[in-house]
């Protein structure tokens, strides 16, 4: 079935323009065929075309589907690097999998000084889409290290590759609770922002034996939490 992001208001829903323009132009769509809607907070809906137009699409909602929550409560902070096709790449594959927010940090070792949210959120948008999921991630402007270590969560970590040996993140208890992780840049964290993580209450993670890229990491992440 496709799906669409829609605004909903009762028993009436709205497309963008955008996604009026995929329904009626590319996909083809008239009054009276059903398709499949979803809010972007984590609801499903099935609606029944009414007013269509390649700028316009309204419909009448039939079926509003359970709630469904997403429990890997997930603030994933990467920290940017020069190459914008992974960026694009790692946002891609992270919402496919299941994450709640993504934030690109401006620390010491960064390559990016520009992220452009409007594009990756229109990433994310697809991918859940693609994913069959309801709930759209929140994509945070590019924000320095010392503002991301403010952040709340139950749990928080950062992932480096200085000489020590941290507890793996699998033994962790993550199971139904917020957690935040922080992954370095491909130059890694400097010894000063682990430290001024770990003073902020964050604990260090290891993702394992072998050095992963910045993007492999991320997915990693995903990937445990997305097994609990």
């Amino acid at each position: 079935m496709n799906i669409f992001i829609a605004t909903i208001n009762h028993t009436i829903a709205e497309l963008t323009a955008e996604e009026s323009w995929h329904c009626t132009k590319v996909l083809r769509f008239k009054a009276e065929d059903e398709i499949g809607l979803i809010d972007g907070k984590g609801n499903f809906y099935e609606g029944q075309l009414s007013v269509v137009n390649e700028r316009n699409v309204w419909l009448i909602l039939l079926q509003v589907h359970a709630h469904k929550t997403n429990i890997r409560t997930i603030y994933f902070s990467n920290s940017s690097y020069q190459n914008i096709d992974r960026i694009e790449w790692l946002v891609e594959k992270a919402v496919e999998i299941g994450v709640d927010e993504i934030t690109f940090v401006r620390c010491k070792n960064s390559e990016r000084t520009v992220i452009k949210e409007d594009r990756l959120i229109k990433i994310a948008e697809s991918a859940v889409k693609q994913s069959l999921q309801a709930y759209i991630p929140k994509i945070n402007v590019l924000t320095n290290f010392a503002d991301v270590l403010k952040t709340k969560a139950d749990n928080k970590f950062i992932a480096h590759c200085e000489d020590v040996i941290p507890k793996h993140l699998k033994s962790f208890d993550l199971k139904n609770k917020s957690s935040l992780v922080l992954i370095g840049p491909e130059g890694d964290f400097s010894i000063d922002e682990i430290a001024q993580a770990k003073a902020s209450g964050f604990s260090e993670i290891s993702l394992g034996e072998n050095r992963l890229r910045t993007e492999t990491a991320g997915l990693y992440v995903c990937n445990v939490f997305a097994l609990i």
